[in-house]
């Protein structure tokens, strides 16, 4: 997770995500053994970490996440020279978790912006301090 100033995410050259102020960007990795109840708890925090200006949440002050699955996130890099991805949960299991996780944010009342599950994406973001936190349930 990022805490940004503005961010987007192209697909094929054309934006199909973007936030326009502070915010968040939320780079979400799935892995074999992650559920509904994992989605939740994560969401959950993420909408109320107090990592922006002035100690506040995403929730504080409606700030909008730009919500991005990567599944390279769970690459294992601990042999050789190319990353192994077994970690990382398969499609049909990973993007109904990152559907449901966008959409507990929705409930949550947050302004959710998204990538394209499964496509090759640009992310362009202005990292504000930088602020980068590894977020697990």
């Amino acid at each position: 997770m990022q805490r940004v100033t503005s961010a987007r995410v192209e697909v094929d050259g054309s934006v199909v995500g973007a936030i326009d102020r502070p915010g968040l960007v939320v780079l979400l990795g799935v892995t074999h053994d992650d559920g509904e109840q994992v989605a939740e708890t994560l969401a959950r925090k993420v909408y109320g970490l107090r990592i922006l200006d002035g100690e506040q949440s995403a929730s504080d002050v409606g700030a909008p996440l730009l919500v991005v699955s990567q599944f390279t996130l769970y690459a294992d890099t601990r042999k050789g020279r190319r990353p192994s991805w077994s970690a990382a949960a398969p499609g049909p299991v990973a993007e109904p978790l990152y559907v449901h996780f966008c959409g507990v944010l929705e409930q949550a009342g947050a302004e959710v912006a998204r990538g394209v599950f499964g496509a090759r994406m640009q992310v362009h973001l202005v990292n504000d301090g930088p602020v980068t936190l590894l977020v697990e349930a």
